[in-house]
């Protein structure tokens, strides 16, 4: 499939990717750091923990997009097709309302987070509004990602 939640998809794993690929980066040169010399990278722990989450949410909705999640199945095999698929819509639909309600919320929190000027707990006391608002936003296309695979389940074009 293509479109603009696909590019989304695809656009937001990448990040998450590269993300991930930077927080291993910072992780190697904070144990380098402490093993040369007794001093790790100022705040690691904080940019990991951001890093990670941050991650993680990229992930979200490509798998959801390329129907990775995990599927158990193992009940239904004998059933025909149709039946699957309208099963697999309806668990599509149950995880876009989900995820959706965890966008509204998250959305919600960036926007509290932001406001309240709400910083990391660490040395570096970095501002969170970001990576909720980026966590949100990630949430909202896996919504749309899950809506478009219910709508493909329903019309049987799976």
């Amino acid at each position: 499939m293509s479109g603009i939640i696909a590019r989304a998809s695809r656009a937001l794993a990448l990040a998450g990717g590269a993300v991930l690929v930077a927080v291993a980066v910072l992780t190697l040169v904070s144990v380098l750091l402490r093993w040369l010399t007794s001093q790790p990278v100022r705040g690691d722990v904080e940019l990991v923990s951001l890093g990670a989450g941050v991650a993680v949410f990229g992930f979200f909705a490509y798998g959801t997009f390329a129907r990775a999640n995990i599927i158990v199945d193992s009940v239904t095999t004998w059933l025909p097709r149709r039946a699957n698929d309208l099963l697999d819509a309806f668990w599509s639909l149950a995880w876009a309302a989900t995820i959706a309600l965890l966008a509204w919320r998250g959305a919600v929190g960036a926007k509290e987070a932001l406001r309240d000027h709400s910083l990391t707990m660490g040395m570096l006391g970095v501002p969170i509004f970001w990576a909720v608002g980026f966590g949100a936003l990630c949430f909202a296309v896996t919504a749309l990602a899950a809506l478009l695979w219910a709508g493909r389940l329903l019309r049987g074009r799976a």
